[in-house]
This record gives C-alpha cells, structure tokens and sequence, in this order.
C-alpha cells in the first residue's frame, strides 16, 4: 500500500528516476504523501538502479514516438488507410502491440504489415528468410521485407495513405532494421505517400560514435548507408539523415515526419529511460549482449563463434584451437577501458527460432568472456579490434577471415588487410578518427535531441 502511494507521487511530480543525472539528486531524497514520509539515501537507490534497473520500469520518464502518436499527433493518422513497418519491438508503454491497437480503432484503417529481419512478431531466426502472409492476430496482409525483397513494391502500397515505421534499434550500423527503414522511405516517396518514424531511444546512448565509416564499394543491406559501426543517433534522426542528405535512391526525398520521444536524453543507456526491456531479436536479449555487439559483430567475419548458440551471444567469442585462459590473459594485459575478459567452454549449438547452424556446432570450444565492468568507458568496436588481432596472433596458423562477410561489416576492407600487413591495433583504429570526425559533423546537422 505505501509503495502505491510513492508511485501515485512520483508520476503526479515527475520526479526523474535516473540517480545517474544531476538534476535526480534532490528529488530523489525523500519520497512523500501527506501521511508519511519514505527517507531514502541516493546512494542506495543509485545501487539498486545499477543492479536492479527493473525495479524502476514503469516509472515513464521518457515517451516514445508510438505512445506520443495517440496524445499528440493522431491528426497524422485520422481517418487514413495505415500501412505499418514494425516488428515485436513496436508496443505501448501499456504493452500493447502498436498494429492491434490500431486494428481495433475506429478511426485508423490498418492496410498492410511490413515485417523487417526476424518478422512482424519477431518469430524467425538470423538470416532466415521470411515470407509473405497475413498476420494472425489482425487477419491483414503480412508483407515481409526480408525475403524475396527488400522493399515495399508499388502493389503493396497501392490502398495505403500513410506509412508508418515504429521498430527498436540497436545502434549499430549493420543492425538491419535501418535498411529495412530506408528502403521503405524510399519506396514511400517514389509513390508519394508519407513516411512517418515514431522514435525510439538508442539503447546504448546517443553519444557513442565509433569504427570505420562505410565505402561506397561495400554498400550492402548490411551497410547501406556511409555511416561508421556505431552511429549515435536514434532512428528518427537517421532517417532525417538519409533524407536530407540525398542518400535514397536517386536523390529522392520523403514526405518524411519525425514523431520524436519527449524525456530522453542522449547520454541515457536504455535502462534509464524507464521504458520495459523488449529484445529487438532473439540473439540480442539483453542490454549488456547490446553493449557490446557493435564490436563483437565482426567476428562473425573471422572463423571464431561470436556465441550464437550459447547463453551469452555477442558476449562469449570461442573456438576450439583457442586456450581461453591464454586469451583472457593477454587480453586483460592490455588494460582495455571498461572491459574484462574471462576464461570460458562452450558447446553452441542449433536454436530453434533463435539460431540454425551456429559456427562450431555441437564441437567444445573455448575463450573469453566480455565482461563489460564499466560501459561508460567501454570502447565496443576498438575492444573488437583487439580481441581479433590478439586470436589472429596467437592462432595464425587456426585463425580465419570470411572475406566478404568482415569487409561488409567493417565496411571496409582496410580493417582485414591492415591486420594481415601485420599493423597494430593501435595504428588500425586510428585510421577511422579522422572519418568519425568528418561523419561527426554532418550527424550534427540532424540530431533532434
């Protein structure tokens, strides 16, 4: 009963919730209602926000796109024939799924779902293939945009006024939910329909900017646009990005409308928004497997297992020539910011709807553990670069590149040749400072926060 009363005051002040910002401190030192008073130390409540940032979900500091569409901006939608570009990530504060609520409202007519990688109900497997459908919980045509196209085509657009995107990002560029997102801008404009992007926060702060920025030669639906690994921005603002800079398809620009989030801001890590935890897809379960996926990423260019088909994909890097105590050792040697590595064995193995065919199926094999201990100085992409070049040194003889697939994802094919001319890791990520920097000043012209 008390702790209901604390919440009724919490959302009726506004008190932010986040220990981490200044402006937090005083606010959160005595919770109160007219009857009694909750005495509260900061220290505390800025512990159990580290170890335990569930226990303050719920308390909405921050409002997405999707939630401020019905209480502020429904003129957008209004009496129109709705198609939707969303998957399991695009829900209500409430929980509720944004292509049901509006299937059941009476003034929105619910066309068509486009369904990025992994589906509209985020159901399917990396990489598997998606196929057309309806979907099952609204009876409407279920297009996917992962399979036999990219884009949405003229006869799927056809009945539709309006074409929204809600779906949660990871910050990272090889993450395909952008490409899903700039192709269905582009599709919207050739056809004259309006684009709208209900925003979402980037996970791992708006401020991270990080890697080698895609060349023109390597664009992929992996790395469609000149952008570095990790971008920093929201998807609201890539879009603004993509459009503004000419990026689509012959220059083309989008009817395109932003519905921005109210609360957030760049410096925030997801758990700090008060926004429930929604996996964007089935290897990226958690905020940690997130954090360090911009980086750890690559490997699934080389012929080590980045843990898809283990408990921590992305966050477990193993094969079976690697010792693991003698990778963790040299790692840990380096003194790498924000990052220590442990000993592991592992056995991945073939998921179902999660993974098929993982790297070293059913085959022991052993190596570290990225254990993030602070992930306001962790360096994803720099610590990946490492990682390779220590596994790559101490196994050359083991040690493997999938070409295509590590040009692709660094977005250029510097990163491997500079590692094979035996170039230190030091001298590979100074290579991208001076890129990051000339990307740094044209995101600077699109931020919305």
């Amino acid at each position: 009963m008390c702790q209901m009363k604390a919440v009724q005051v919490l959302v009726k002040k506004q008190i932010p919730l986040s220990p981490f910002r200044k402006d937090a401190t005083a606010d959160m030192k005595t919770i109160h209602d007219s009857r009694f008073a909750i005495h509260v130390p900061r220290f505390i409540l800025a512990l159990l926000f580290t170890l335990h940032p569930s226990l303050f979900t719920g308390f909405a500091q921050v409002k997405t796109g999707a939630d401020l569409l019905f209480e502020k901006h429904f003129h957008l939608v209004q009496g129109k024939r709705v198609g939707l570009v969303t998957n399991h990530t695009g829900v209500l504060s409430d929980g509720r799924h944004l292509a049901d609520v509006f299937y059941e409202h009476q003034n929105v007519t619910l066309v068509a779902l486009f369904g990025p990688e992994h589906g509209i109900r985020g159901q399917a497997a990396a990489g598997d293939e998606v196929g057309h459908g309806v979907d099952k919980r609204t009876g409407v045509p279920a297009y996917s945009l992962y399979g036999a196209t990219y884009k949405p085509t003229p006869d799927m657009l056809k009945e539709i006024e309006i074409l929204l995107f809600d779906i949660q990002d990871v910050g990272a560029r090889f993450y395909t939910y952008i490409s899903t997102m700039s192709y269905a801008m582009e599709a919207a404009a050739e056809q004259g329909i309006p684009f709208v992007v209900l925003d979402r926060p980037n996970p791992i702060r708006g401020t991270w900017v990080e890697g080698f920025v895609r060349e023109d030669t390597l664009r992929s639906f992996v790395s469609l646009h000149p952008i570095p690994v990790a971008h920093g921005m929201t998807m609201g603002e890539l879009a603004t990005m993509f459009n503004e800079e000419g990026w689509l398809k012959d220059g083309i620009k989008a009817n395109l409308t932003v519905v921005r989030m109210e609360g957030w801001k760049r410096e925030m890590w997801y758990d700090q928004t008060g926004l429930r935890w929604a996996a964007p897809s089935p290897n990226i379960k958690t905020l940690s497997t997130a954090v360090v996926y911009p980086g750890t990423c690559l490997v699934e260019g080389t012929n080590l297992s980045e843990g898809r088909g283990t408990e921590r994909p992305f966050e477990y890097i193993a094969a079976p020539f690697i010792d693991g105590d003698v990778l963790a050792s040299r790692l840990n040697s380096l003194a790498l910011p924000g990052v220590v590595f442990k000993a592991i064995e592992v056995v991945p193995r073939e998921i179902p709807g999660v993974v098929t065919n993982p790297k070293h199926d059913g085959v022991a094999s052993r190596g570290v553990f990225v254990a993030v201990t602070n992930r306001d100085s962790y360096e994803p992409v720099k610590t990946a670069v490492y990682l390779i070049a220590t596994a790559r040194n101490l196994y050359p003889s083991h040690f493997q590149w999938r070409q295509r697939s590590i040009d692709l994802l660094s977005g250029t094919p510097r990163f491997r040749q500079a590692l094979d001319a035996d170039w230190s890791p030091e001298e590979i990520t100074a290579l991208w400072a001076s890129e990051a920097k000339k990307f740094g000043e044209i995101r600077s012209q699109h931020l919305l926060y």
